[in-house]
């Protein structure tokens, strides 16, 4: 009997509630079908009934997670009446809580073993420059309110970016900050950025 599109979509995304958990657990590179299988408790040709490959898993894996992200972000800090200035701090202190919890897609954006997947790349591209639209948001709006004075929206919002990367590969790769102490390195890191390194 042919399966509604209701009941395959969510058998589909049963595998992928389980490939996340087990890709979490040990990573893309040591996970096999066979463990998304055993765990659910049906035979590889079930899994390849809905999936071509492992990849293609992990793409929707990293999509929902991308996803659960973004969403996060825009209830914390986009649709929020908070004014610009709280809202960049909000905004890296969201992205990197939630970057800790979101492993696979943590792991995709700092893997050079994953980068040498398209599909990371593009989903790497894509959150980037979502990432920086969303940046140059509150910055516009810091502008219209007055509240930044800014030359470059485009250059301004490339360069937090960059800033919160840095902080990215302290806080998850280098593992020198905890993420209280991430905290206090943001207050810094926007203090510089506020008000410069001039005293006035």
């Amino acid at each position: 009997m042919a399966q509604s599109p209701q009941r395959r979509e969510n058998i589909k995304e049963h595998i992928v509630s389980i490939a996340t958990s087990i890709f979490s657990k040990f990573g893309f590179k040591k996970t096999t079908i066979d463990d998304i299988a055993s765990k659910l408790g049906k035979g590889k040709s079930s899994i390849y009934y809905y999936f071509r490959s492992k990849e293609e898993i992990y793409k929707e894996v990293l999509h929902k997670e991308m996803n659960i992200l973004n969403e996060e972000i825009h209830r914390k800090v986009m649709d929020t009446s908070d004014n610009p200035k709280d809202k960049l701090r909000n905004y890296v202190l969201t992205r990197m809580q939630y970057l800790q919890e979101l492993v696979n897609f943590n792991e995709a954006l700092r893997n050079d073993y994953l980068q040498n997947f398209a599909f990371v790349e593009k989903i790497r591209e894509h959150y980037d420059q979502q990432e920086h639209n969303m940046i140059r948001q509150i910055l516009q709006e810091g502008v219209d309110k007055e509240v930044f004075t800014l030359r470059d929206l485009e250059f301004a919002a490339m360069t937090f970016v960059t800033a919160m990367k840095g902080l990215e590969l302290a806080l998850f790769i280098k593992n020198q900050y905890s993420f209280e102490e991430l905290r206090e390195r943001l207050d810094e890191m926007l203090r510089i950025l506020y008000y410069g390194l001039v005293k006035r």
